[in-house]
């Protein structure tokens, strides 16, 4: 099968969207497709297996657009013919939307994969735009990564059929780490994720803050890079909190030896579509802590593989001070696999797929 991925963001950069798509490629790519995939991102990595097609252009703050996509994409899509196009899409992805109005109108089997949570201001957008475009009337096949963000596309477009197409994760990737060398008996909570308001990084500090206040053994690490770290360390010195430690971004290798040797992870973010990272620490054996009504629910039940709460202190402080239900959870952890390995993700796009054709092979026998 010829498959064509569009993402305006691919690898280097690093984000839920950027890092399931390179996956997606190469698990595709091993399962014996024939796999490109198409990204307004300068500068886009071409990892082994499969090529990568950059429509980019130099602009301020390497912003993954192109003015001319659309004749670019046309030429593209129009030459490889794949059988199917998948469009990936954030809440805001002039790229990938441009590749959907090209694959439609070129009569490809298209299908748009939603990665995140289409907020109340974002629902309206897409209500009107499909008053404009009419994009539910067309033969595109909706998709969403977790239940959560396809309950959202259906409050936007109602009548509209979402299919749940989760990230995918190979479990045995996250069960090797090499234990991190503990420097005392705390309780070390880990969390990882892009430091951007939406993710609510500031809010985990006061988290932590306040849990260290009840408990008073916490240590903790929080990996990952952007604008929210000047913010971070005057938190952090202001209230004397040389307990936790903003580790900035790691590569996949050093988050998985210090998950290793995590007590806890806590995703503090309230709109998130899916949590690979939360994901990767759910495999790697660690008691997950999130908010319930996100994506993260897909694959972490209250009470089995973490904790679901609002009151993420509350949370906190309670597998903090108890050993024994952390442990119970950790060993069930390490000894289930999750719902989102490959072979279930790429059996969930197949079944896209298939309802994609339909109409494309409908609309051939009338010609």
């Amino acid at each position: 099968m010829s498959i064509i991925h569009v993402t305006d963001c691919f690898l280097p950069r690093l984000g839920g969207i950027e890092v399931q798509v390179a996956g997606l490629a190469d698990a595709q790519r091993r399962a014996g497709e024939r796999v490109h995939v198409v990204t307004a991102t300068r500068h886009a990595e071409q990892p082994p297996g499969y090529a990568v097609h950059q429509v980019a252009m130099r602009l301020p703050w390497n912003l993954p657009v192109h003015p001319r996509a659309a004749g670019h994409l046309d030429r593209i899509l129009g030459e490889s013919r794949p059988e199917v196009v998948y469009a990936h899409v954030g809440a805001v992805s002039p790229f990938a939307w441009s590749g959907i109005r090209s694959a439609l109108k070129l009569g490809l089997p298209t299908v748009a994969v939603v990665h995140s949570m289409w907020d109340p201001s974002v629902q309206r957008v897409y209500r009107w735009l499909d008053r404009l475009d009419g994009w539910t009337r067309r033969p595109l096949v909706w998709g969403a990564v977790s239940t959560a963000a396809a309950d959202r596309m259906r409050t936007a477009l109602p009548g509209v059929e979402v299919a749940v197409v989760p990230n995918g994760i190979t479990p045995v990737l996250w069960r090797r780490g090499i234990p991190e060398q503990r420097p005392d008996d705390a309780v070390h909570v880990v969390s990882v994720g892009r430091l951007a308001p939406r993710k609510q990084p500031m809010h985990l500090l006061a988290v932590l803050r306040e849990a260290q206040e009840r408990v008073g053994n916490l240590r903790a690490t929080i990996v990952g890079a952007g604008p929210e770290m000047p913010a971070m360390r005057r938190y952090l010195r202001r209230h004397g909190m040389g307990w936790v430690t903003l580790a900035g971004r790691l590569d996949r290798e050093a988050i998985g030896r210090l998950l290793s040797g995590a007590d806890v992870f806590v995703n503090p973010t309230v709109a998130e579509a899916f949590g690979l990272a939360t994901l990767e620490a759910r495999t790697a054996g660690v008691p997950v802590i999130a908010r319930p009504g996100t994506g993260v629910a897909d694959f972490v039940r209250h009470g089995v593989e973490g904790l679901l709460s609002d009151d993420l202190v509350d949370a906190l402080a309670r597998l903090a001070v108890d050993r024994e239900e952390r442990q119970r959870i950790a060993r069930h952890n390490r000894d289930t696999e999750p719902p989102c390995t490959w072979p279930r993700v790429l059996a969930a796009l197949r079944a896209c797929r298939e309802r994609a054709v339909r109409p494309v092979e409908a609309a051939g026998r009338r010609c």
